[in-house]
């Protein structure tokens, strides 16, 4: 099966197991553009894995939770598909929760720092615009 099928299929998996918009996953998927497998490393030290570039910072957290090592829970989130597309839905969720806004949670999943966020929000929501999966106001 191709990639972005088992992508797609984990991404509405995802949105319905956290209840966030898929919409919004696949927006943020295609801001964040990475693969299966990948590991991008970050001018703070920190990596970004896999296809929705889930930094390497929640790993500990993760590992906690699932009852793994930091490396399993780090091979996890890299190279599996609907792990890592879970990771990002929980992620996500958690921002909606705190700070009971979608768009504020989409700025956060990238940083809480406001310029790097909003940036990143209107990124995504540009993307969503792009594909039709948002309506423009007029």
């Amino acid at each position: 099966m191709a990639a972005s099928k088992i992508i797609a299929a984990c991404l509405m998996l995802a949105s319905q197991t956290y209840s966030v918009p898929p919409a919004v996953l696949v927006g943020i998927y295609k801001a964040e553009g990475g693969k299966i497998g990948q590991e991008v490393s970050n001018t703070n030290g920190t990596h970004d894995l896999g296809p929705m570039q889930i930094n390497t910072i929640w790993l500990p957290d993760l590992a906690e939770r699932w009852g793994v090592s930091k490396s399993t829970a780090h091979k996890w989130v890299r190279d599996d598909a609907c792990t890592n597309v879970g990771v990002a839905a929980w992620i996500l969720k958690g921002h909606i929760d705190e700070t009971q806004s979608l768009s504020q949670a989409i700025a956060h999943y990238h940083s809480r720092t406001p310029k790097h966020g909003t940036r990143y929000k209107k990124k995504v929501i540009s993307i969503l615009q792009e594909n039709g999966l948002v309506k423009t106001s007029r």
